[in-house]
């Protein structure tokens, strides 16, 4: 049996943050939430989304502290000024960061209680007011998941709010607001938008329904990334990526992450490594685990990623696909070595315990089964 889900309503192109007055209006809001970051509304992005909310005659209260990297006392923070309202509507604009408490903070005002009642996966008893998400960045594809991701500082992990519940009413995906996107961020939101395709398409829990976009996914981020690292300005190139990032939310909504996540997500909490970043550090250490498991369709990525095939068996095209993500990711300037952003291997043994003990959701959903042992093994190769 196969299923996915994805927003009610999913806005794509250039211009398309104008439908915000549309969308509000058929909500029939008075009142919205707005959450933001203090870099997109500096840069003024946030206030193409603003202007056609007033345009509608919605009342709008901003919050704009909203990091890049969110805590658990984050969402706290943003709840606990909120906690008396009753908004007709909640709006995410920028990276994943913003829609994450964006979102989290519709399903808590509806249900109640704290943030933290709600760490795990479909703990939210009711639906949650409407939300509308407007990525700023091709990356996350947050705008289409029911997961909304947190550090947790005293355990050393990250953990997620995971909740039908929290996929948004809508998604509005426009590329004229990633034209001013740096190229350090755009290559690595990038690089994440990439392993959402490839580990949902290697997933276990893969079905034809989401292979439609993992595999599309990846097909528009291997042909635009490098274009879009050199010229940001492309706007056909940050179409794609925004369109290739979208796919990959709605395919991990429709089948899961895996051990990339799975690793990435203790180096992020430990050592404030941007999550994308955290991701392509662990990116083709994995696949060279995880290839062997699911050749047929490292193959196939191969071959999305540019190489050659023919005349080979396919364990050896399988195995292509490691070093196609390599350079990919070397060609737009993103780190693939643990040496590479400071983290020493000492602590290793560490990290190991700790992505083995709190992402068992995310290693279920891996093609290869991992041990605490095998997960050290890997940390050590990408040291």
């Amino acid at each position: 049996m196969s299923s996915i889900r994805h927003p009610r309503r999913t806005w794509f192109g250039p211009g398309t943050v104008a439908r915000l007055k549309e969308e509000a209006e058929f909500l029939r809001a008075r009142r919205a939430l707005f959450f933001t970051d203090k870099g997109v509304r500096g840069a003024g992005v946030a206030g193409k989304a603003l202007a056609p909310l007033k345009a509608a005659g919605v009342d709008i209260a901003i919050y704009d502290d909203c990091p890049a990297e969110p805590a658990i006392a984050d969402l706290e923070k943003a709840h606990a000024q909120f906690k008396g309202e009753r908004p007709d509507l909640v709006v995410g604009v920028g990276g994943g960061s913003s829609m994450d408490i964006a979102k989290s903070i519709a399903g808590i005002l509806a249900n109640g209680g704290a943030p933290r009642d709600y760490l795990g996966v479909e703990l939210l008893p009711k639906p949650s007011i409407p939300a509308i998400l407007v990525p700023t960045t091709s990356g996350t594809g947050a705008e289409a998941t029911p997961n909304a991701i947190f550090s947790v500082p005293e355990q050393g992990v990250k953990l997620a709010i995971v909740s039908t519940y929290i996929i948004p009413w809508a998604a509005i995906v426009d590329p004229d607001l990633t034209l001013t996107v740096p190229q350090k961020v755009t290559a690595a939101s990038g690089v994440d938008a990439l392993t959402h395709c490839l580990e949902s398409f290697v997933n276990p829990n893969s079905h034809p329904l989401s292979e439609l976009y993992s595999v599309r996914g990846m097909e528009l981020i291997a042909g635009a990334l490098r274009k879009v690292c050199r010229d940001g300005s492309d706007l056909q190139a940050r179409s794609d990526m925004a369109l290739g990032s979208h796919y990959g939310g709605v395919c991990l909504a429709g089948a899961g992450a895996g051990a990339i996540h799975a690793l990435a997500y203790p180096l992020g909490s430990r050592f404030h490594i941007p999550h994308g970043v955290s991701n392509s550090l662990m990116f083709s250490h994995v696949m060279k685990w995880n290839f062997e498991a699911a050749p047929a369709k490292f193959a196939r990525i191969s071959r999305i990623l540019g190489e050659r095939t023919e005349g080979l068996g396919e364990r050896e095209a399988a195995g292509l696909s490691v070093g196609a993500v390599e350079r990919l990711c070397r060609d737009c300037g993103v780190p693939t070595r643990l040496s590479e952003v400071g983290v020493p291997a000492h602590v290793i043994p560490e990290l190991a315990e700790a992505a083995f003990k709190t992402q068992q959701r995310l290693l279920g959903f891996n093609p290869r089964k991992l041990t605490q042992e095998d997960i050290e093994a890997i940390y050590r190769a990408a040291a």
